[in-house]
């Protein structure tokens, strides 16, 4: 099926196990300062920072897609996007589109297909 599509947006990241990495290294540094009480705050504020700097956080985007009425929101990570790049197609050109369960596979000029997970369906009017 073809339909349009609108450019890409950013979309937000999930915090993956940020909370529970940085919960860790606070408990690492506790540990290797001795193990001295009352300086949490200052263990998770370092275990925060050093996890911030070794983890950056991974950007997602996400393509928009309308089919009969129906405006689909696909998330993908670019690293795993086989080359893909925002604005590749046009707004409003008509690409082909197929859906399997939760996933939104979208076939790109080059022959290649850009996998998508949705994430967001709305109802707009044409």
């Amino acid at each position: 099926m073809n339909v349009a599509v609108d450019t890409p947006q950013p979309w937000p990241t999930t915090a993956f196990d940020r909370h529970e990495a940085i919960r860790r290294r606070a408990e690492e540094i506790y540990i290797r300062n001795g193990s001295i009480p009352g300086r949490d705050t200052e263990n998770w504020a370092q275990a925060e920072q050093e996890i911030l700097l070794e983890f950056p956080a991974s950007r997602k985007t996400a393509i928009v897609v309308r089919v009969n009425g129906d405006e689909f929101v696909g998330e993908y990570d670019p690293e795993s996007a086989n080359g893909y790049v925002p604005g590749e197609f046009g707004t409003g050109v008509s690409v082909p589109v197929r859906f399997h369960g939760a996933k939104m596979l979208v076939l790109r000029p080059n022959g290649k297909v850009l996998e998508t997970k949705i994430v967001r369906k709305n109802r707009v009017g044409f």
